[in-house]
């Protein structure tokens, strides 16, 4: 099982949803990905609801807060990145042309974070884990398997990221589009391809990939539940059959069934 208690600088480390509707999202990812929530009071009000699969935690998720709709911004998952230090990670950032949208800021004793978006502005957070390293289970059905950035400029970004984090890029040319996997080390951090003209006016973003038994029957599941499948299901060779979905209120995500998940 993909348990964790530790992760390295510059591994994604968490997956946090922002919806318009926590009520009817616990409803959908409870049906879809069998998740439960425990409800941690904020003293800003509300709640930040922590997904639960069993006694793992896998992520969680907040109502988008009234600044967050006066700008337009829609439901939406976000990956967070763990880091050995939040200030020198921003100076990096800063170095190196990205933004810091918000933070960084101290989330009770878990850790702190920082919202962040990269010169192309793909958006990303930044956690430095003090009594929450992160989720404490992923690549096993029902968590966080893997995260892939889609983005208009392939060489800037692999100057960011890896300048950022220490990454390292190996470049596959051998399948229809050509796909770029960063390394952390010798263990892999994310993907990467490039937006053509078929993506249309779509923003570069990063897509946040969680594990599954059976991806057709898992569409079937998310329609059932008032979900909408963007990408239906296809085949990527030697790794899995993945699929793009959206949530009730919006947020994008994608599903794959892993021939081999990591452990």
């Amino acid at each position: 099982m993909g348990k964790r208690s530790e992760y390295k600088n510059g591994t994604f480390c968490w997956p946090e949803l922002a919806t318009s509707d926590t009520d009817k999202a616990k409803e959908f990812y409870s049906e879809v990905m069998g998740w439960t929530t425990t409800d941690m009071p904020l003293e800003c009000g509300g709640y930040y609801s922590m997904w639960q699969l069993g006694e793992d935690v896998i992520g969680a998720m907040y109502k988008l807060v009234d600044d967050q709709i006066k700008q337009n911004i829609p439901p939406h998952w976000i990956g967070y990145v763990s880091v050995d230090s939040i200030e020198e990670t921003i100076k990096k950032i800063n170095s190196l042309n990205g933004k810091i949208l918000m933070g960084p800021a101290d989330v009770g004793d878990a850790g702190r974070m920082a919202f962040v978006q990269d010169p192309q502005g793909a958006n990303f957070a930044l956690w430095q884990g003090l009594n929450n390293k992160g989720a404490s289970l992923v690549n096993d059905p029902g968590s966080l398997c893997w995260n892939e950035l889609a983005t208009k400029d392939i060489e800037a970004a692999k100057s960011f990221y890896c300048g950022v984090f220490g990454w390292t890029v190996q470049t596959d040319d051998s399948v229809d589009h050509q796909y770029t996997v960063f390394y952390n080390g010798e263990a892999m951090a994310g993907g990467m391809m490039e937006m053509t003209e078929e993506w249309g006016d779509m923003p570069p973003h990063w897509m946040i990939y969680f594990s599954v038994k059976d991806t057709d029957r898992q569409c079937e599941v998310i329609e059932k539940s008032g979900g909408n499948v963007c990408v239906p299901p296809m085949d990527i060779d030697n790794i899995g059959r993945f699929a793009v979905v959206n949530d009730p209120q919006g947020a994008t995500f994608s599903i794959i069934d892993l021939n081999s998940p990591d452990p």
